[in-house]
Protein backbone atom coordinates (compact mmCIF):
# COMPACT_ATOMS: atom_id res chain seq x y z
CA UNK A 1 0.00 0.00 0.00
CA UNK A 2 1.38 3.68 -1.22
CA UNK A 3 1.36 6.41 0.86
CA UNK A 4 1.39 9.63 -0.68
CA UNK A 5 2.56 12.39 2.22
CA UNK A 6 2.83 16.32 2.14
CA UNK A 7 6.67 17.56 1.05
CA UNK A 8 7.08 20.01 3.77
CA UNK A 9 10.74 21.94 4.24
CA UNK A 10 12.19 19.35 2.34
CA UNK A 11 11.14 16.57 4.26
CA UNK A 12 7.90 14.45 3.71
CA UNK A 13 5.12 14.70 6.65
CA UNK A 14 1.77 13.03 7.68
CA UNK A 15 -1.58 14.98 7.89
CA UNK A 16 -1.62 15.79 11.56
CA UNK A 17 -4.93 14.53 11.79
CA UNK A 18 -4.48 11.48 9.79
CA UNK A 19 -7.25 12.42 6.92
CA UNK A 20 -6.40 10.10 3.99
CA UNK A 21 -8.37 9.60 1.03
CA UNK A 22 -7.85 6.43 -2.15
CA UNK A 23 -6.01 7.12 -4.93
CA UNK A 24 -7.46 4.86 -7.66
CA UNK A 25 -6.38 3.76 -10.99
CA UNK A 26 -8.81 4.30 -13.98
CA UNK A 27 -7.94 1.43 -15.83
CA UNK A 28 -9.50 -1.05 -13.47
CA UNK A 29 -10.71 0.42 -10.18
CA UNK A 30 -7.62 -0.58 -8.18
CA UNK A 31 -6.52 0.92 -5.18
CA UNK A 32 -3.08 2.47 -5.82
CA UNK A 33 -2.68 3.72 -2.34
CA UNK A 34 -3.90 6.85 0.31
CA UNK A 35 -3.24 10.60 -0.01
CA UNK A 36 -2.93 12.32 3.57
CA UNK A 37 -4.93 15.34 3.55
CA UNK A 38 -3.85 17.79 4.38
CA UNK A 39 -5.42 20.66 6.95
CA UNK A 40 -4.58 24.42 7.99
CA UNK A 41 -1.63 23.63 10.18
CA UNK A 42 0.05 21.49 7.18
CA UNK A 43 -1.06 24.83 4.95
CA UNK A 44 0.50 26.80 7.11
CA UNK A 45 3.80 24.88 7.59
CA UNK A 46 4.47 24.84 4.07
CA UNK A 47 3.78 28.12 3.63
CA UNK A 48 5.58 29.40 6.35
CA UNK A 49 8.94 27.11 4.79
CA UNK A 50 8.12 28.49 1.12
CA UNK A 51 8.30 32.24 3.13
CA UNK A 52 11.52 31.31 5.07
CA UNK A 53 13.36 29.91 2.31
CA UNK A 54 13.03 33.06 0.29
CA UNK A 55 15.49 34.36 2.91
CA UNK A 56 17.60 31.61 3.05
CA UNK A 57 20.03 30.17 0.95
CA UNK A 58 17.81 29.93 -2.21
CA UNK A 59 17.86 33.93 -1.98
CA UNK A 60 21.18 34.20 -2.44
CA UNK A 61 21.80 32.11 -5.35
CA UNK A 62 22.85 34.03 -8.46
CA UNK A 63 20.57 33.06 -11.12
CA UNK A 64 23.49 30.98 -13.01
CA UNK A 65 23.90 28.96 -9.63
CA UNK A 66 19.30 28.54 -9.95
CA UNK A 67 19.91 27.37 -13.74
CA UNK A 68 22.49 24.80 -12.81
CA UNK A 69 20.54 23.45 -9.88
CA UNK A 70 17.02 23.47 -12.03
CA UNK A 71 19.22 21.72 -15.29
CA UNK A 72 19.81 19.19 -12.84
CA UNK A 73 16.55 18.41 -11.57
CA UNK A 74 15.31 18.26 -15.44
CA UNK A 75 18.21 15.94 -15.57
CA UNK A 76 17.40 13.66 -12.63
CA UNK A 77 14.03 13.42 -13.87
CA UNK A 78 14.77 11.84 -17.21
CA UNK A 79 17.21 9.62 -15.40
CA UNK A 80 14.10 7.92 -13.46
CA UNK A 81 12.00 8.23 -16.20
CA UNK A 82 10.57 4.92 -15.72
CA UNK A 83 9.51 5.88 -12.01
CA UNK A 84 7.50 9.24 -13.29
CA UNK A 85 6.03 7.34 -16.48
CA UNK A 86 5.02 4.44 -14.35
CA UNK A 87 3.69 6.95 -11.14
CA UNK A 88 1.80 9.29 -14.51
CA UNK A 89 0.15 6.12 -16.21
CA UNK A 90 -0.64 4.47 -12.76
CA UNK A 91 -2.42 7.68 -11.82
CA UNK A 92 -4.07 8.60 -15.78
CA UNK A 93 -4.35 5.51 -17.14
CA UNK A 94 -2.99 6.80 -20.31
CA UNK A 95 -0.67 4.63 -22.57
CA UNK A 96 2.69 4.43 -22.45
CA UNK A 97 3.06 5.58 -25.92
CA UNK A 98 1.84 8.69 -25.08
CA UNK A 99 3.28 9.38 -21.66
CA UNK A 100 6.72 8.62 -22.81
CA UNK A 101 6.77 11.30 -25.43
CA UNK A 102 4.85 14.15 -24.22
CA UNK A 103 4.32 14.29 -20.01
CA UNK A 104 7.68 12.85 -18.69
CA UNK A 105 9.82 14.46 -21.51
CA UNK A 106 7.95 17.57 -21.53
CA UNK A 107 7.49 17.98 -17.79
CA UNK A 108 11.35 17.14 -17.25
CA UNK A 109 12.38 19.97 -20.26
CA UNK A 110 10.19 22.40 -18.91
CA UNK A 111 12.83 23.36 -15.94
CA UNK A 112 15.27 23.86 -18.82
CA UNK A 113 13.46 25.99 -20.89
CA UNK A 114 12.24 28.29 -18.73
CA UNK A 115 15.46 28.80 -17.01
CA UNK A 116 17.74 29.59 -19.90
CA UNK A 117 14.79 32.05 -21.23
CA UNK A 118 14.01 34.05 -18.28
CA UNK A 119 17.43 34.45 -17.00
CA UNK A 120 18.33 36.02 -20.51
CA UNK A 121 15.71 39.24 -20.74
CA UNK A 122 16.69 42.68 -20.63
CA UNK A 123 15.29 44.90 -18.60
CA UNK A 124 14.60 48.59 -19.21
CA UNK A 125 16.68 51.62 -18.78
CA UNK A 126 16.05 55.16 -19.13
CA UNK A 127 18.01 58.48 -18.91
CA UNK A 128 16.17 61.80 -18.03
CA UNK A 129 17.08 65.08 -18.22
CA UNK A 130 16.61 67.07 -15.21
CA UNK A 131 16.23 70.86 -14.80
CA UNK A 132 20.30 71.20 -13.17
CA UNK A 133 21.00 69.74 -16.24
CA UNK A 134 23.03 66.37 -14.42
CA UNK A 135 20.40 64.10 -15.22
CA UNK A 136 18.83 60.80 -13.96
CA UNK A 137 19.14 57.59 -15.02
CA UNK A 138 16.11 55.14 -14.60
CA UNK A 139 16.84 51.57 -14.38
CA UNK A 140 14.17 48.40 -14.57
CA UNK A 141 14.97 45.57 -11.80
CA UNK A 142 13.08 42.33 -11.54
CA UNK A 143 12.59 40.60 -7.98
CA UNK A 144 10.87 37.11 -7.42
CA UNK A 145 7.16 37.96 -6.53
CA UNK A 146 7.31 35.39 -3.30
CA UNK A 147 5.56 32.09 -2.90
CA UNK A 148 3.62 31.33 -5.64
CA UNK A 149 0.72 28.79 -5.31
CA UNK A 150 0.47 26.31 -7.85
CA UNK A 151 -2.95 24.56 -8.18
CA UNK A 152 -2.24 21.91 -10.99
CA UNK A 153 -4.86 19.94 -13.24
CA UNK A 154 -5.03 15.92 -13.30
CA UNK A 155 -5.21 16.02 -17.32
CA UNK A 156 -1.28 16.31 -17.15
CA UNK A 157 -0.42 16.29 -13.84
CA UNK A 158 3.56 16.27 -14.42
CA UNK A 159 3.56 18.42 -17.21
CA UNK A 160 1.41 21.23 -16.26
CA UNK A 161 2.78 21.17 -12.56
CA UNK A 162 6.22 21.73 -13.68
CA UNK A 163 4.97 24.61 -16.81
CA UNK A 164 4.17 26.95 -13.75
CA UNK A 165 7.06 25.40 -11.06
CA UNK A 166 10.10 25.82 -13.67
CA UNK A 167 9.17 29.66 -14.54
CA UNK A 168 8.26 30.73 -10.90
CA UNK A 169 12.00 28.73 -9.47
CA UNK A 170 13.66 30.32 -12.53
CA UNK A 171 12.54 33.48 -10.97
CA UNK A 172 13.73 33.02 -7.85
CA UNK A 173 10.62 32.64 -5.80
CA UNK A 174 9.41 29.38 -4.01
CA UNK A 175 5.84 27.43 -4.35
CA UNK A 176 3.59 25.25 -2.38
CA UNK A 177 2.05 22.71 -5.13
CA UNK A 178 -1.29 21.39 -4.47
CA UNK A 179 -1.76 18.65 -7.33
CA UNK A 180 -5.12 17.30 -8.00
CA UNK A 181 -6.30 14.86 -5.70
CA UNK A 182 -7.06 12.12 -8.81
CA UNK A 183 -2.70 12.43 -9.72
CA UNK A 184 -0.94 12.95 -6.61
CA UNK A 185 2.13 10.49 -7.58
CA UNK A 186 4.51 12.37 -10.13
CA UNK A 187 4.16 15.91 -8.05
CA UNK A 188 5.02 13.71 -4.98
CA UNK A 189 8.06 11.61 -6.31
CA UNK A 190 9.34 15.18 -7.71
CA UNK A 191 9.96 16.35 -4.09
CA UNK A 192 12.73 13.15 -3.99
CA UNK A 193 14.26 15.17 -6.76
CA UNK A 194 14.81 18.18 -5.44
CA UNK A 195 16.62 16.34 -2.41
CA UNK A 196 18.90 14.31 -4.64
CA UNK A 197 19.74 17.32 -6.80
CA UNK A 198 20.03 20.40 -3.19
CA UNK A 199 17.39 21.89 -4.13
CA UNK A 200 17.08 24.56 -0.33
CA UNK A 201 14.53 22.84 1.94
CA UNK A 202 11.19 25.00 1.66
CA UNK A 203 11.97 25.73 -1.67
CA UNK A 204 9.53 23.13 -3.18
CA UNK A 205 6.76 22.21 -1.19
CA UNK A 206 3.73 20.02 -1.91
CA UNK A 207 0.25 19.69 0.03
CA UNK A 208 -2.49 17.16 -0.93
CA UNK A 209 -6.31 17.37 -0.88
CA UNK A 210 -9.14 18.77 -2.23
CA UNK A 211 -10.67 22.23 -2.84
CA UNK A 212 -13.40 23.83 -0.30
CA UNK A 213 -12.64 23.58 2.88
CA UNK A 214 -9.39 21.62 2.12
CA UNK A 215 -6.16 21.93 0.99
CA UNK A 216 -6.80 24.21 -1.90
CA UNK A 217 -9.43 26.79 -0.22
CA UNK A 218 -6.73 27.04 2.68
CA UNK A 219 -3.51 27.63 0.48
CA UNK A 220 -5.55 30.30 -1.49
CA UNK A 221 -6.94 32.23 1.58
CA UNK A 222 -3.68 31.95 2.78
CA UNK A 223 -2.20 35.71 3.50
CA UNK A 224 1.63 34.95 3.17
CA UNK A 225 0.94 33.95 -0.40
CA UNK A 226 1.90 36.11 -2.92
CA UNK A 227 0.63 35.00 -5.84
CA UNK A 228 -2.15 32.48 -7.50
CA UNK A 229 -1.34 30.10 -10.82
CA UNK A 230 -4.26 27.75 -11.34
CA UNK A 231 -4.96 25.51 -14.33
CA UNK A 232 -8.73 23.79 -14.47
CA UNK A 233 -12.28 24.67 -14.64
CA UNK A 234 -13.63 28.24 -14.68
CA UNK A 235 -15.87 27.62 -11.83
CA UNK A 236 -12.97 27.14 -9.93
CA UNK A 237 -11.19 29.66 -11.28
CA UNK A 238 -13.65 32.34 -10.12
CA UNK A 239 -13.22 30.82 -6.47
CA UNK A 240 -9.85 31.64 -6.48
CA UNK A 241 -9.84 34.84 -7.90
CA UNK A 242 -12.62 35.81 -5.10
CA UNK A 243 -10.01 34.38 -2.61
CA UNK A 244 -7.02 36.34 -4.19
CA UNK A 245 -9.08 39.56 -3.90
CA UNK A 246 -8.48 39.75 -0.52
CA UNK A 247 -4.64 40.88 -0.16
CA UNK A 248 -4.71 41.63 -3.93
CA UNK A 249 -2.88 38.83 -4.89
CA UNK A 250 -1.53 38.48 -8.64
CA UNK A 251 -3.34 35.23 -10.32
CA UNK A 252 -2.65 33.39 -13.44
CA UNK A 253 -5.66 31.22 -14.45
CA UNK A 254 -6.16 29.03 -17.39
CA UNK A 255 -9.91 27.63 -17.13
CA UNK A 256 -12.27 25.93 -19.13
CA UNK A 257 -12.59 25.76 -23.00
CA UNK A 258 -15.00 24.68 -25.69
CA UNK A 259 -12.73 25.24 -28.52
CA UNK A 260 -13.58 25.24 -32.36
CA UNK A 261 -12.06 23.27 -35.38
CA UNK A 262 -12.73 25.08 -38.71
CA UNK A 263 -11.88 23.18 -41.69
CA UNK A 264 -11.96 24.64 -45.06
CA UNK A 265 -12.90 22.68 -48.33
CA UNK A 266 -9.13 24.20 -49.53
CA UNK A 267 -7.40 22.20 -46.58
CA UNK A 268 -5.30 19.05 -47.27
CA UNK A 269 -7.58 16.84 -45.95
CA UNK A 270 -5.70 14.07 -44.63
CA UNK A 271 -3.73 16.77 -42.52
CA UNK A 272 -6.83 17.83 -41.29
CA UNK A 273 -8.19 14.43 -40.49
CA UNK A 274 -5.35 13.83 -38.51
CA UNK A 275 -4.86 17.12 -36.88
CA UNK A 276 -8.62 17.16 -35.58
CA UNK A 277 -8.07 13.32 -34.46
CA UNK A 278 -5.77 14.50 -32.29
CA UNK A 279 -7.44 17.53 -31.09
CA UNK A 280 -10.56 15.62 -30.27
CA UNK A 281 -9.12 12.36 -28.70
CA UNK A 282 -6.20 12.49 -27.56
CA UNK A 283 -5.47 11.64 -24.22
CA UNK A 284 -9.11 10.43 -23.94
CA UNK A 285 -10.10 14.19 -24.65
CA UNK A 286 -9.20 15.19 -21.68
CA UNK A 287 -7.09 18.17 -23.31
CA UNK A 288 -8.17 21.99 -22.04
CA UNK A 289 -6.92 22.74 -25.69
CA UNK A 290 -8.99 19.93 -27.38
CA UNK A 291 -11.57 20.37 -30.32
CA UNK A 292 -15.10 19.72 -29.06
CA UNK A 293 -16.98 21.96 -32.02
CA UNK A 294 -15.59 21.28 -35.55
CA UNK A 295 -16.80 23.35 -38.23
CA UNK A 296 -16.53 21.76 -42.23
CA UNK A 297 -16.92 23.52 -45.13
CA UNK A 298 -20.29 22.18 -46.78
CA UNK A 299 -18.21 20.89 -50.12
CA UNK A 300 -16.39 18.67 -48.43
CA UNK A 301 -18.26 17.66 -45.18
CA UNK A 302 -19.66 14.12 -46.08
CA UNK A 303 -16.20 13.29 -47.19
CA UNK A 304 -14.59 14.57 -43.60
CA UNK A 305 -17.16 12.57 -41.40
CA UNK A 306 -16.66 9.60 -43.08
CA UNK A 307 -12.34 9.56 -42.51
CA UNK A 308 -13.12 10.76 -39.34
CA UNK A 309 -15.40 8.17 -38.52
CA UNK A 310 -12.81 5.38 -39.84
CA UNK A 311 -10.07 6.81 -37.70
CA UNK A 312 -12.18 6.77 -34.84
CA UNK A 313 -12.77 3.52 -35.69
CA UNK A 314 -9.22 2.46 -35.15
CA UNK A 315 -8.44 3.88 -31.33
CA UNK A 316 -7.56 1.07 -29.61
CA UNK A 317 -8.53 0.74 -26.30
CA UNK A 318 -6.43 -0.99 -23.83
CA UNK A 319 -4.03 -0.71 -20.31
CA UNK A 320 -1.07 1.77 -20.17
CA UNK A 321 1.30 -1.21 -20.58
CA UNK A 322 -0.37 -2.69 -23.93
CA UNK A 323 2.35 -1.31 -26.80
CA UNK A 324 -0.73 -1.37 -28.90
CA UNK A 325 -3.14 0.75 -27.40
CA UNK A 326 -3.58 4.60 -28.17
CA UNK A 327 -6.48 5.10 -25.95
CA UNK A 328 -6.75 4.85 -22.39
CA UNK A 329 -9.90 5.54 -19.68
CA UNK A 330 -11.42 8.69 -18.21
CA UNK A 331 -9.06 9.77 -15.35
CA UNK A 332 -11.89 8.78 -12.85
CA UNK A 333 -15.28 6.95 -12.04
CA UNK A 334 -16.63 10.37 -11.02
CA UNK A 335 -15.66 11.86 -14.39
CA UNK A 336 -16.94 9.02 -16.22
CA UNK A 337 -20.17 9.86 -14.78
CA UNK A 338 -19.79 13.64 -16.35
CA UNK A 339 -18.93 12.77 -19.76
CA UNK A 340 -21.54 9.90 -19.91
CA UNK A 341 -23.97 12.28 -18.90
CA UNK A 342 -23.68 14.86 -21.65
CA UNK A 343 -23.51 11.31 -24.39
CA UNK A 344 -26.90 10.97 -23.29
CA UNK A 345 -27.84 14.74 -23.13
CA UNK A 346 -26.65 14.58 -27.01
CA UNK A 347 -29.30 11.96 -28.07
CA UNK A 348 -31.80 13.86 -26.21
CA UNK A 349 -30.79 17.10 -27.72
CA UNK A 350 -31.33 15.35 -31.37
CA UNK A 351 -28.09 14.19 -31.99
CA UNK A 352 -27.05 11.85 -34.72
CA UNK A 353 -24.44 9.72 -32.94
CA UNK A 354 -22.06 8.86 -35.86
CA UNK A 355 -19.68 6.75 -34.10
CA UNK A 356 -19.20 5.88 -30.15
CA UNK A 357 -21.94 7.09 -27.73
CA UNK A 358 -21.27 4.37 -24.83
CA UNK A 359 -19.55 2.40 -22.63
CA UNK A 360 -17.45 -0.06 -24.14
CA UNK A 361 -17.16 -4.04 -22.78
CA UNK A 362 -13.61 -4.19 -21.89
CA UNK A 363 -13.95 -7.37 -20.25
CA UNK A 364 -14.08 -9.03 -17.14
CA UNK A 365 -10.74 -7.79 -15.63
CA UNK A 366 -10.92 -4.14 -16.54
CA UNK A 367 -14.96 -3.19 -17.05
CA UNK A 368 -14.90 -1.41 -13.19
CA UNK A 369 -12.22 0.91 -14.64
CA UNK A 370 -13.08 4.81 -15.95
CA UNK A 371 -13.59 3.74 -19.74
CA UNK A 372 -15.64 5.30 -22.40
CA UNK A 373 -16.17 5.20 -25.99
CA UNK A 374 -15.03 7.95 -28.57
CA UNK A 375 -17.62 9.47 -30.22
CA UNK A 376 -18.95 11.68 -32.76
CA UNK A 377 -22.43 13.93 -32.85
CA UNK A 378 -23.81 15.22 -35.56
CA UNK A 379 -27.10 17.54 -36.03
CA UNK A 380 -27.27 19.47 -33.13
CA UNK A 381 -28.48 22.90 -33.16
CA UNK A 382 -26.11 25.75 -32.05
CA UNK A 383 -28.14 26.37 -29.12
CA UNK A 384 -27.58 22.34 -27.60
CA UNK A 385 -25.82 22.19 -24.07
CA UNK A 386 -23.29 19.83 -25.41
CA UNK A 387 -22.23 22.49 -28.40
CA UNK A 388 -22.60 25.58 -25.53
CA UNK A 389 -20.60 23.36 -22.09
CA UNK A 390 -17.22 22.20 -22.22
CA UNK A 391 -17.36 17.87 -21.87
CA UNK A 392 -13.59 17.72 -21.06
CA UNK A 393 -14.33 14.07 -22.78
CA UNK A 394 -13.14 11.86 -26.18
CA UNK A 395 -15.95 13.95 -28.00
CA UNK A 396 -16.79 16.02 -30.76
CA UNK A 397 -19.72 17.31 -32.51
CA UNK A 398 -18.73 18.00 -36.32
CA UNK A 399 -21.07 20.21 -38.75
CA UNK A 400 -21.61 22.58 -41.63
CA UNK A 401 -20.65 25.34 -42.49
CA UNK A 402 -21.54 27.80 -46.21
CA UNK A 403 -19.72 30.67 -45.63
CA UNK A 404 -16.47 32.74 -43.91
CA UNK A 405 -18.48 35.26 -42.29
CA UNK A 406 -20.91 32.34 -40.80
CA UNK A 407 -18.10 30.45 -39.91
CA UNK A 408 -16.44 33.11 -37.65
CA UNK A 409 -19.07 33.96 -36.21
CA UNK A 410 -19.92 30.29 -35.19
CA UNK A 411 -16.64 29.65 -34.06
CA UNK A 412 -16.99 33.08 -31.51
CA UNK A 413 -20.30 32.11 -30.45
CA UNK A 414 -19.09 30.85 -26.89
CA UNK A 415 -18.60 32.44 -23.40
CA UNK A 416 -14.93 30.68 -23.95
CA UNK A 417 -11.84 31.70 -25.38
CA UNK A 418 -9.06 29.59 -25.23
CA UNK A 419 -7.63 28.05 -28.66
CA UNK A 420 -9.04 27.46 -32.42
CA UNK A 421 -7.71 25.42 -35.22
CA UNK A 422 -8.03 26.45 -38.85
CA UNK A 423 -7.37 23.89 -41.65
CA UNK A 424 -6.61 25.67 -45.29
CA UNK A 425 -3.69 25.74 -47.69
CA UNK A 426 -5.03 29.75 -48.61
CA UNK A 427 -2.59 31.71 -46.24
CA UNK A 428 -4.47 34.97 -46.82
CA UNK A 429 -7.45 33.33 -45.24
CA UNK A 430 -5.78 31.64 -42.86
CA UNK A 431 -4.49 34.92 -41.46
CA UNK A 432 -7.91 36.59 -41.71
CA UNK A 433 -9.61 34.11 -39.73
CA UNK A 434 -7.12 33.67 -37.55
CA UNK A 435 -6.81 37.40 -36.91
CA UNK A 436 -11.01 36.96 -36.12
CA UNK A 437 -10.86 34.33 -33.82
CA UNK A 438 -11.72 35.23 -29.97
CA UNK A 439 -9.01 33.25 -28.34
CA UNK A 440 -5.54 32.80 -26.89
CA UNK A 441 -4.13 30.76 -28.71
CA UNK A 442 -4.41 29.83 -32.94
CA UNK A 443 -2.98 27.37 -35.10
CA UNK A 444 -3.08 26.97 -38.43
CA UNK A 445 -2.77 23.48 -39.54
CA UNK A 446 -1.66 22.25 -36.58
CA UNK A 447 -2.69 21.49 -33.09
CA UNK A 448 -0.56 21.65 -30.05
CA UNK A 449 2.45 22.66 -31.59
CA UNK A 450 3.67 24.76 -28.66
CA UNK A 451 6.76 26.85 -28.48
CA UNK A 452 8.04 27.68 -24.59
CA UNK A 453 8.74 31.10 -25.55
CA UNK A 454 5.47 31.91 -27.12
CA UNK A 455 2.35 33.37 -25.25
CA UNK A 456 -0.09 31.14 -23.33
CA UNK A 457 -3.31 31.78 -22.04
CA UNK A 458 -7.21 32.39 -22.90
CA UNK A 459 -9.52 34.90 -23.82
CA UNK A 460 -13.14 35.48 -21.91
CA UNK A 461 -14.00 32.76 -19.47
CA UNK A 462 -11.00 30.78 -20.55
CA UNK A 463 -8.56 32.41 -18.51
CA UNK A 464 -6.42 35.28 -16.96
CA UNK A 465 -2.82 36.51 -18.18
CA UNK A 466 -0.02 34.42 -19.85
CA UNK A 467 2.58 32.51 -19.17
CA UNK A 468 5.11 31.18 -21.47
CA UNK A 469 8.87 32.65 -22.53
CA UNK A 470 9.27 36.41 -21.32
CA UNK A 471 5.59 36.79 -20.79
CA UNK A 472 6.48 34.96 -17.50
CA UNK A 473 8.40 37.62 -16.04
CA UNK A 474 5.04 39.65 -15.20
CA UNK A 475 3.31 37.08 -13.53
CA UNK A 476 6.10 35.66 -11.61
CA UNK A 477 8.64 38.76 -11.03
CA UNK A 478 7.73 42.01 -9.09
CA UNK A 479 8.90 44.57 -11.38
CA UNK A 480 10.64 48.11 -9.62
CA UNK A 481 11.87 50.73 -11.41
CA UNK A 482 15.11 52.49 -9.70
CA UNK A 483 15.74 55.95 -10.12
CA UNK A 484 19.07 57.22 -9.77
CA UNK A 485 19.45 61.47 -9.73
CA UNK A 486 22.96 62.05 -11.13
Amino acid sequence: MKEFKHFINGEYSASLSGKTFENRCPVDNSLIGLVHEAGREEVDAAVKAAKAALKGPWGKLTQAQRIALLNKVADRINERFDEFLDAECRDTGKPHSIASHIDIPRGAANFKAFSETLANHPTEAFRLDTPDGKGAMNIGHRTPKGVIAVISPWNLPLLLMTWKVGPALACGNTVVVKPSEETPATTTLLGEVMNECGVPPGVFNVVHGFGPDSAGEFLTTHPLVDAITFTGETRTGEAIMKAASVGLRNISLECGGKNPGIVFADCDIEKAVEGTMRSAFVNCGQVCLGTERVYVERAIFDQFLARMKEEVAKLKLGRPEDKSANFGPLVSQEHRQKVKYYYDLAVEEGATVEIGGGIPDMGAELNDGAWIEPTIWTGLSDDARVIREEIFGPCCHIRPFDSEEEVIALANDTNYGLAAAIWTENSARAVRVAEQMEAGIVWVNSWFLRDLRTAFGGAKQSGIGREGGVHGLEFYTELKNICIKL
